[in-house]
């Protein structure tokens, strides 16, 4: 039975990564990739935990398993600059609702790993400064690779090069700069995974990044068109 049930989720996973490569915006897709991919290699999910484990602040969230609570007009109130004001003008620019997130179980470490990674996505993009295209994305997944050992960032390259091999060739160069500076920034940030960004809503963004290791001139290369 549990074979069987593999099969399918390979499957499931095959064709989203396919109809991804043909519509790199239907980001539902990701979702379904990410649990194939869960369920099939947990000891890719071990080996982030681990990963992460490593690092104290890391090493707390794992044990702590506390969950982002986000309230976006209360985020909207804060000065302009401000990381919880900049993340909330990001949501809100691009039309995304916290809520639309899959709120995913977190009881043990495993799940609180993935929990965790679903909740905080749109912060490390604007932590980050990289956009919600297609090139933004890919430099934030290469940011991801760069960071931890999983798979879902590498699948979801090879689906953002295919697309741009078949689909895109003129935004090429501009996807391409995005993955370098996106690696090259996640190998000098410290590690963004378990940073209670609750307690630095109220922070200068320049200030959050310059706490993360996140280097601005990388940051203005990485997000110009």
């Amino acid at each position: 039975m549990k074979a069987l049930k593999n099969r399918v989720l390979a499957v499931q996973a095959v064709w989203s990564f396919v109809d991804l490569v043909r519509n790199p915006d239907h980001l539902d897709r990701v979702f379904e990739i990410a649990d194939a991919m869960s369920q099939q290699r947990i000891d890719v999910i071990e080996k982030m935990r681990d990963h992460f484990a490593k690092d104290p602040r890391g090493a707390a969230a794992l044990r702590d398993k506390r969950r982002l609570a986000i309230r976006l007009d209360e985020l909207l109130a804060l000065p302009v600059g401000t990381l919880g004001r900049t993340y909330a003008e990001h949501m809100r620019a691009n039309g995304l609702d916290p809520a639309a997130i899959p709120t995913l179980e977190a009881r043990s470490e495993l799940e609180f790993v993935r929990a965790h990674l679903y909740e905080t996505h749109d912060v490390w993009h604007a932590v980050t400064g990289f956009t919600t295209d297609v090139a933004g994305e890919l430099g934030l997944q290469a940011f991801y690779a760069a960071q931890a050992p999983g798979g879902l960032p590498l699948t979801l390259l090879a689906m953002g090069l295919l697309n741009t091999a078949i689909y895109a060739m003129g935004e090429r160069e501009r996807r391409l700069e995005a993955i370098t500076r996106g690696w090259q920034m996640g190998k000098s940030a410290h590690g963004l995974f378990g940073v209670r960004w609750d307690e630095l809503w109220n922070r200068p963004i320049a200030d959050v990044r310059k706490l993360l290791g996140i280097d601005p001139v990388a940051l203005h290369l990485a997000t110009a068109a």
